[in-house]
């Protein structure tokens, strides 16, 4: 099967250090996901949960990742990475296929 997203250096060493002292349990892995549609598009999720039946199950950078399957077709080839500003900082989606607005 082929694996949908990629996670980059900087969110996967988020992503492990999150993982180390936030206290996920061991038996949880990393939920991808996605919410909605409508006028916004689509709003990609991230948060740690149990593995369910609808389940698809990968490992990424080492890291064990959930996406259910009614969400695949949406994730594929996404790229999850990892940004810190002046102001914010977070998680963020990227679709390598489309081109970069000028405001990125």
């Amino acid at each position: 099967m082929i694996i949908p997203v990629q996670i980059t250096e900087k969110a996967e060493a988020e992503i492990k250090n999150i993982m180390a002292n936030k206290n996920i349990p061991a038996e949880y892995s990393l939920r991808v996901g996605v919410k909605g549609g409508g006028c916004g598009g689509m709003a990609y999720a991230l948060g740690f949960d149990k593995p369910k039946p609808e389940d698809q199950q990968f490992e990424v950078a080492g890291i064990p990742v959930l996406i259910e399957k009614r969400h695949y077709m949406f994730l594929m080839g996404m790229q999850i990475d990892f940004f810190e500003g002046d102001e914010a900082r977070g998680f963020t989606f990227i679709n390598p296929d489309l081109p970069k607005r000028h405001d990125q």
